[in-house]
């Protein structure tokens, strides 16, 4: 029985990031520790197969793809904007802090509702719907392809996708956390 890996990657450290801003769907570049994140991702890669990868069409997701990648030169970026994080509608650009200070019920719901999203922007479930069409064809691909696969994305498109491959709740989607640092690994069955 022969199966292919499909490598999960939140992309690093942005510059919202590490000044706690929503940052959605704005680019925002990473800082020099993040860039330092996805190095430490490369070597930890480096000698595992990639034939193929895919990234959100964001800036912060692209540049961490791209230092990964540097020990497989040869393996394309395929970008897919289904891949983008959660829009923070009227919230982007904002402090977190700040929000979570003046609103802390609201932030609450904005944060973590299922099916509530903040005002213009997205709610987890609109995020789930939109990722989980990529997931089908990330499947089909590596399926077709035999290929090993490297997904850089955003904490919150990476929800819908573990979601899938860890049988979770959509409680638990809810709630998990997704470090930069971390590789979320997935076997499929070619």
């Amino acid at each position: 029985m022969a199966f292919r890996t499909v490598y999960v990657v939140r992309h690093s450290q942005s510059v919202d990031n590490e000044h706690h801003v929503f940052s959605g769907w704005r680019d925002s570049p990473l800082t020099k520790q993040g860039i330092e994140t996805a190095k430490i991702l490369a070597q930890k890669l480096k000698h595992k197969q990639i034939d193929l990868s895919f990234s959100s069409d964001q800036v912060r997701a692209l540049d961490t793809a791209k230092e990964i990648l540097e020990f497989h030169k040869e393996t394309p970026i395929i970008v897919d904007a289904r891949l983008r994080e959660r829009d923070y509608g009227s919230l982007t650009g904002q402090s977190k802090i700040a929000f979570q200070l003046k609103n802390p019920k609201l932030y609450e719901v904005y944060h973590r509702s299922y099916s509530k999203g903040p005002p213009k922007g997205e709610s987890f479930k609109a995020v789930d719907k939109r990722v989980q069409p990529f997931i089908k064809d990330l499947i089909s691909i590596v399926k077709e392809m035999k290929v090993n696969v490297l997904i850089a994305a955003h904490g919150n498109s990476i929800r819908p996708i573990r979601k899938h491959f860890e049988h979770l709740s959509i409680h638990q989607m809810r709630t998990i956390d997704n470090p930069h640092e971390k590789i979320f690994e997935y076997k499929i069955k070619v």
